[in-house]
């Protein structure tokens, strides 16, 4: 047992995080830097309500691996040159659920769950950057064996504007003025992301 043993395969049977999942968010200028609420559509994994995520048919019986006894895990042997190795392995039989199928569910086809689209309210904070990730905790990939659902990563993308370039929370656009008012000085309506102000 020099290279396998009882600690691996507690770990690999135990609850495992669900994936997170990625959705790319374009916004206009105004919207990130003054901040919204938007609806987004995702697809993710749920429990299969008619197995109960057990991948088997309602009604119909779920067996013991006889192959690992339930474990999970198959130990091989091997012959080497340096004498007898045993490795320990994810079951062949049952890959590694430890238990056998007879009559798989129809709805999930033996998953345990069922690819779904999901509705989701997302609220971009005011003054989002381009290329920034907003997290929602729990929103992505479900977990395997109890394990927590993975996360939802929004990547906000920022459609450029017609008239301002930014730099971190600061504003620049370029003003056209004549030669007078450049010479002379002179008052004029600056654009802004709300009402002009005069300077």
């Amino acid at each position: 047992e020099f290279f396998g043993g009882a600690g691996g395969g507690a770990a690999q049977r135990g609850p495992v995080q669900g994936d997170d999942l990625r959705y790319d968010l374009t916004l206009t200028f105004e919207e990130a830097a003054k901040g919204c609420t938007r609806e987004i559509n995702i697809m993710r994994d749920e429990t299969c309500t008619a197995c109960k995520g057990s991948g088997a048919k309602p009604g119909s019986k779920v067996e013991t691996c006889s192959n690992c006894q339930g474990s999970g895990q198959e130990r091989v042997v091997q012959n080497t040159p340096f004498g007898r190795i045993q490795n320990v392995r994810t079951c062949s039989r049952c890959h590694g659920t430890g238990k056998i199928i007879t009559e798989p569910c129809p709805k999930c086809k033996s998953r345990g769950k069922v690819r779904v689209s999901k509705r989701k309210t997302v609220k971009v904070p005011a003054g989002v950057d381009n290329g920034q990730v907003i997290t929602v905790r729990g929103a992505g990939g479900l977990g395997e064996r109890g394990g927590p659902a993975g996360d939802l990563l929004i990547v906000v993308n920022v459609r450029p504007h017609k008239l301002f370039k930014r730099d971190g929370y600061n504003l620049y656009i370029e003003m056209p003025l004549t030669f007078v008012q450049a010479a002379l000085g002179a008052e004029v309506d600056i654009p802004t992301l709300g009402k002009p102000v005069k300077h």
